[in-house]
């Protein structure tokens, strides 16, 4: 063996020797672009499939609630819920957030960020399919609970994603990501109620349509499912990738320790249940004003559209700023505003109520952007991203059917919006303290 070795090598380097110098070069020239334009092609293809598969993705992430949200006097009537049971299903959503988004860092580090979100789309499209049709509450409630599970990592892994496949690009891609996400969401509320009418008036239908939207979402993630990590952007004049740096290694950072992780967490969390109430019970207060139910979807639908243009802004603007608290003060004053004209007219300036609130909900890419720049490393966003999310959906999950038993003991919304307003204060408080320029990195080694 070592002598067929040895013959190898003395022909190859006799057959360099007979080479010339120009020869040689040009022989390297002539292997060299091949090569570099290969790489530099499928790399490119890489990054234009990331691309679509977050955006897929992203349309996704909010149909599951915002339908269920325009067709919910429908669903409750043919279920029998009460007004307590309809607000325990509008709190589900977060619970299965908190519970499964935890997981997605473990499964990511095991499967690959791929791998796990084509499984959530796939996890998406099955629930939206059955939970219509399986009869009864419960089953309702079992279905709905693996679409968002599919939601749930995907939540989480989202922000993992964009940081390291576009490290110099956080802002813009987290907006185009919110946008998505805002489009999906406004779209859904938007045409449920048209679509179930023109489908013969079946709420199963209505609710059973997205599921073939979700379905959409599994193809780009396929030819990356192989994955086991996420690769980082190309690097200039077509450079390898250098070897990740040690930040860049997975490290168990005790992120409990940080002041701005339990900020951003318990922002995340009131943020999110301002958002979970408005998309399960917003459509219901304008159709017990007097909006007609296809009037009251667009109002929801204006509500959640106003973060396709913002949730594309606002992250831009906030990766500029040092301080992203001017920005939580701003939307939160746009939704005590908000809010006071449900009070007190809630049909009379239905549609400015509308644009305020879908403002106001735009601190959902301020979050997802703030988690993007509160750590430094791969590993800390993924922990950040975990954490944040999972803590702060805790936090959101009584919000939701808190209104619901308001609104069924109280018989009117006056203490629901009341409740809404009031968690709005601690919202700006946190949220300008989340935004302080700081990593979650140093304080946990400063404590």
């Amino acid at each position: 063996m070592m002598g067929l070795m040895a013959s190898e090598e003395t022909r190859t380097v006799e057959t360099r020797t007979a080479m010339s110098p120009t020869e040689r070069g040009g022989a390297a020239r002539a292997r060299t672009p091949a090569t570099s334009k290969g790489a530099v092609h499928a790399r490119a293809w890489t990054m234009r499939l990331v691309v679509v598969g977050i955006v897929l993705s992203a349309l996704n992430l909010r149909p599951a609630i915002t339908s269920l949200g325009a067709l919910l006097e429908e669903v409750r009537d043919g279920l029998g819920m009460s007004g307590s049971v309809a607000g325990l299903l509008t709190s589900v959503p977060p619970l299965c957030f908190a519970v499964f988004g935890v997981t997605a860092p473990r499964l990511a580090r095991r499967f690959g960020p791929a791998a796990v979100v084509c499984a959530g789309m796939a996890a998406i499209t099955t629930g939206l399919l059955i939970r219509p049709y399986v009869g009864g509450t419960a089953g309702f409630l079992a279905a709905s609970a693996l679409a968002l599970m599919g939601i749930a990592v995907s939540n989480v892994l989202m922000p993992v994603i964009v940081k390291r496949w576009f490290p110099d690009r956080v802002g813009s891609m987290t907006g185009l990501y919110s946008m998505a996400l805002a489009l999906g969401t406004s779209l859904a509320a938007a045409v449920t109620v048209p679509l179930t009418d023109a489908m013969g008036g079946g709420w199963q239908a209505g609710l059973a349509v997205w599921a073939a939207v979700a379905a959409a979402a599994v193809l780009p993630w396929l030819p990356l499912v192989r994955e086991r990590g996420t690769a980082p952007a190309p690097q200039p004049e077509d450079r390898q990738p250098s070897a990740p740096a040690p930040a860049e290694q997975p490290a168990a950072l005790r992120i409990t320790r940080s002041r701005t992780a339990w900020a951003l967490a318990v922002f995340f969390g009131l943020q999110a249940t301002a958002a979970y109430i408005t998309m399960g019970w917003m459509a219901q207060i304008f159709r017990d004003a007097g909006v007609p139910a296809g009037t009251a979807g667009l109002l929801l639908a204006v509500t959640m559209v106003m973060g396709v243009p913002l949730a594309f802004v606002i992250p831009r603007v906030a990766t500029r700023l040092p301080h992203q608290g001017p920005i939580v003060l701003f939307l939160g004053i746009c939704g005590l505003a908000g809010y006071a004209g449900l009070y007190f007219a809630p049909a009379g300036g239905s549609w400015v109520w509308a644009v305020l609130l879908g403002v106001s909900n735009c601190a959902f890419p301020l979050a997802l952007t703030m988690v993007g720049m509160r750590a430094r490393s791969g590993p800390g966003v993924a922990q950040l991203s975990a954490f944040a999310q999972s803590t702060g959906y805790l936090i959101s999950i009584p919000g939701p059917l808190l209104v619901g038993v308001l609104y069924q003991q109280s018989g009117g919304w006056g203490l629901p919006i009341a409740l809404m307003a009031a968690l709005m204060l601690p919202q700006m408080v946190v949220g300008w303290l989340a935004g302080r320029n700081r990593t979650v990195e140093d304080e946990a080694a400063r404590s």
